[in-house]
């Protein structure tokens, strides 16, 4: 016996449409009864995960910085995996982006200018893609699985950070703990509504790269060209589009992207360069990229939604108890009944019994 997936000839509308929003139901379901079988109550546990979040201004502050660079990441990646080019080292790219950015402020630290916060953002970018042109370059020229020198490379990103910060970067007048110097005023991103709450300007930007990225796939020969090459490159050939040089493209926007995100979440919400920048945003990305359907206004939508989930999980912790790691079984199950609920979709399971030679069943 061996169980086949055979591709539905009629896939309805509806169901494809619908599927995250099915995903997302199967989540909670299967949250509550893991909720219940640590002894909780199952309402009163989402109730502190999903609902009370939201119930202040300040938390809602605090929502937008957790989206922020989840949404300019998963749009980066999916430019990358909607041109069949699949970068999973976007962590990497983010935290190398937070190195190059911070150069400025940490070795020139008494350099005060309003040029400081622009080249930042523009040094986390450039290094961000720059970091990503490593995969590019091993697949366009030497056809290297990109998945996995992209995911390798951000174990080498993240002992590089480490050993800046606990050498030679680490605050001289930090008591010897592994931190930078804290950044000048003229290097932190400023907030949106100072007021209320800390949401600073990478909302903004994420919001910005999610409406450009969907023109750009929407209206442009560009995007047009991403599609054509994901969907059939030997079509794409055909129309004259070059594989390669969409590796290039693809890996050097999503790391741009995944760098920005760095130096924002830095620049905005740290203040400072520390071993641990990131509770695996550019992991958590590439749920929201295809909780998201690829679609980067899509992608804002699941960018909050995962956003919900890492400040429920601190809520969780405190109201109820319970672990850390409740955070990622959400983030896993919410990626299984993505990536489920679609395969069913367009695909049906065949059974296909086989008979053993001899006339064995």
């Amino acid at each position: 016996m061996r169980i086949e997936l055979e591709k539905r000839p009629d896939v309805s509308k509806l169901f494809a449409f619908v599927s995250p929003l099915l995903a997302l139901v199967l989540t909670l379901v299967f949250g509550a009864i893991m909720f219940a079988m640590l002894g909780k109550d199952p309402v009163e546990a989402l109730d502190a995960f999903f609902i009370e979040p939201l119930l202040e201004v300040w938390s809602l502050h605090e929502l937008a910085i957790k989206a922020a660079p989840l949404i300019l990441i998963a749009v980066g990646l999916a430019v990358c995996y909607r041109s069949n080019n699949w970068n999973i080292g976007a962590e990497g790219q983010f935290t190398i982006g937070a190195i190059t950015g911070s150069y400025l402020p940490i070795v020139f630290y008494d350099w005060h200018s309003p040029l400081v916060l622009p080249l930042m953002l523009i040094l986390g970018a450039l290094g961000g893609a720059l970091f990503a042109a490593i995969p590019a370059l091993l697949k366009a020229h030497f056809n290297t699985n990109e998945i996995l020198t992209s995911l390798m490379l951000v174990y080498i990103a993240q002992l590089f950070l480490d050993w800046l910060i606990r050498g030679a970067w680490r605050d001289p007048k930090g008591f010897n703990f592994p931190v930078s110097r804290d950044f000048a005023p003229e290097a932190v991103l400023p907030a949106i509504w100072e007021e209320s709450g800390r949401a600073h300007w990478a909302f903004i930007f994420a919001i910005i790269a999610a409406v450009g990225a969907w023109f750009m796939l929407r209206y442009t020969l560009k995007g047009f060209e991403i599609v054509v090459l994901g969907q059939s490159e030997r079509a794409g050939r055909f129309a004259g589009f070059s594989s390669k040089k969409m590796i290039w493209f693809s890996f050097l926007f999503s790391g741009a992207l995944a760098g920005l995100a760095g130096i924002s979440e830095v620049s905005g919400s740290i203040g400072h360069l520390q071993p641990a920048i990131s509770p695996g945003y550019g992991f958590t990305a590439i749920i929201v990229a295809f909780l998201g359907r690829l679609n980067p206004l899509g992608i804002i939508a699941s960018g909050l939604v995962l956003a919900l989930t890492y400040l429920g999980g601190e809520a969780a912790q405190l109201s109820l108890g319970v672990s850390d790691k409740v955070t990622r079984v959400f983030q896993g199950l919410l990626l299984f009944f993505v990536l489920s609920c679609d395969t069913l979709i367009y695909y049906k399971i065949r059974i296909v019994w086989s008979r053993l030679r001899g006339g064995a069943a």
